[in-house]
């Protein structure tokens, strides 16, 4: 298959992510004995997330581009940084990942656990209503995505040296400040697959996770490259996104 390299780095990362961030918070519970979740735990969870995103992009970026996020799938597009028919398979091997990712956490954690943690699903806390937490979602993803952009696909920015890294601490970062309101997710495909499995998929979920995450990555999409970088025209599409064009 023409893109199995792409796809497979895609699939692995955001399995990845959904399964040891998810896995993190599985993790917490089990030995928490379901106690309150505390400041040290979001750091846990946060620091989770973030190392592990930082490596799969580090291992895998020069492969695919290490989107590993339908949302910077989508900014990428918009911005013609890739093309749509690859577009829509990274996408899916996207949701793919995030899928495995948690059907992989409830055979590895007990149904307990599981339940408790709603398999690493993001939830808006109580009281925080739909539309808020969209805006929260914007927010974060706008800064993640901007970083995704500086660092990993402006040929100018510096991938091979700290792509892996700035991504990483851009989502710790998103995640303490996050993680208690919505949980922090910036990531349709990463919030799917668990929340599917705990069955907590419903309108304000798609509202939150999927309309916010997009809606933030592609404003950090046509800001960054409209006006962070003034001059610069438009790329071509191609088949596969900036770094990982074949030599």
């Amino acid at each position: 298959m023409r893109y199995a390299r792409v796809l497979l780095a895609e699939f692995l990362g955001t399995f990845a992510l959904t399964f040891f961030g998810g896995g993190a918070i599985c993790a917490d519970v089990l030995l928490r004995a379901r106690a309150p979740f505390g400041p040290v735990d979001l750091v846990l969870v946060a620091a989770a997330h973030a190392v592990v995103l930082a490596v799969m992009v580090t291992a895998l970026g020069h492969i695919s581009g290490a989107h590993f996020n339908p949302a910077v799938t989508l900014a990428a597009l918009v911005s013609r940084r890739i093309e749509a028919r690859l577009a829509g398979l990274y996408a899916l091997a996207q949701f793919a990942g995030g899928l495995v990712g948690a059907l992989l956490l409830g055979a590895v954690f007990s149904s307990a656990v599981t339940a408790a943690a709603a398999f690493g699903a993001p939830a808006p806390a109580a009281g925080v209503g739909a539309l808020p937490a969209m805006w929260l979602e914007i927010i974060l993803t706008f800064f993640l995505v901007t970083v995704i952009w500086a660092t990993a696909i402006d040929p100018r920015g510096a991938f091979k040296s700290i792509a892996g890294f700035g991504i990483g601490a851009t989502l710790f970062f998103d995640i303490v400040v996050g993680g208690p309101v919505t949980g922090a997710a910036m990531n349709p495909a990463r919030a799917f697959g668990p929340a599917l499995l705990a069955g907590i998929l419903n309108p304000a979920h798609f509202l939150i996770y999927w309309a916010g995450p997009a809606l933030g990555a592609v404003l950090a999409a046509v800001v960054y490259v409209y006006v962070l970088q003034p001059g610069d025209e438009m790329v071509e599409p191609t088949d596969v996104p900036p770094p990982a064009e074949a030599p």
